[in-house]
């Protein structure tokens, strides 16, 4: 009784026998499988992976832009920045200018106010020391006639006298005027 002695499971069939109809069936259904999937599945699949990549696509370019947009503004806004410095330091340059220039033409007004000053006060004192010699002079000749009058009434006449006294006059220093 060889049958009989046999073990179960080589009497089931070994793990190297082929099951044909097991195989048949298998291949039959991954076709049904693949067909429906291709019908149904993959195109919703396909359709949802090319708009994944295409939203993808369009955010990176998107970002692209954004970042050449930042990049064109960053440029722009550092030149910006350029120019008003630029237009602080020319204005800077222009106020020190016309306050050096201001100060030049205050300084050369105050000069020129002080020559005029110390003009009319020469002048005035030499007016006022030609004035002080012509009235001392008037004096002198005053007094000189009294007292020649006093020593000699009755020798010289006034004519004569006059002419003494501005002989007298004459001989007196004359005074300088003051510079």
């Amino acid at each position: 009784m060889p049958s009989a002695n046999v073990d179960p499971l080589l009497a089931a069939g070994g793990l190297t026998d082929i099951n044909w109809t097991l195989n048949v069936s298998t291949l039959v259904l991954f076709a049904i499988f693949a067909l429906v999937l291709a019908k149904f599945a993959w195109k919703p699949l396909l359709q949802l992976i090319e708009e994944r990549e295409k939203g993808v696509r369009d955010a990176v370019l998107g970002a692209q832009q954004a970042q050449s947009e930042a990049q064109a503004l960053l440029e722009k806004h550092k030149e910006l920045v350029r120019e008003a410095g630029r237009e602080r330091d020319e204005v800077l340059k222009r106020a020190r200018g016309e306050a050096e220039q201001l100060r030049s033409e205050l300084a050369a007004k105050a000069q020129a106010e002080s020559q005029q000053l110390l003009e009319r006060a020469r002048q005035q004192i030499e007016r006022e020391t030609a004035q002080a010699i012509q009235s001392l002079r008037s004096s002198v000749a005053d007094l000189a006639v009294e007292a020649a009058a006093k020593i000699v009434t009755s020798s010289l006449t006034p004519e004569a006298q006059r002419q003494l006294v501005s002989e007298f006059i004459a001989e007196l220093p004359k005074a300088k005027p003051a510079r």
